[in-house]
């Protein structure tokens, strides 16, 4: 199965405050993102997965790709 490269933007509660994301990951379809985000963000920030707003996930290139790791792997 082949991977994909994503790049997911949204927001989080932490607190009082909402912090906004741009993450990017590579997954073998968008529904396997979900899962990676509340886990990292959950995991990370001991967040649950209700305070986590995924608002945008785009298919990109390995020529747009920010992450150094993620261009690293690609």
């Amino acid at each position: 199965m082949k991977t994909k490269i994503y790049r997911i933007k949204g927001k989080f509660a932490l607190g009082e405050e909402t912090q906004i994301f741009t993450k990017e990951l590579k997954a073998t379809n968008e529904k396997d993102i979900y899962e990676k985000i509340y886990s990292e963000f959950g995991s990370k920030h001991r967040i649950k997965k209700n305070m986590i707003k995924i608002e945008k996930i785009k298919e990109i290139n390995k020529d747009e790709v920010i992450d150094p790791l993620i261009k690293a792997i690609a």
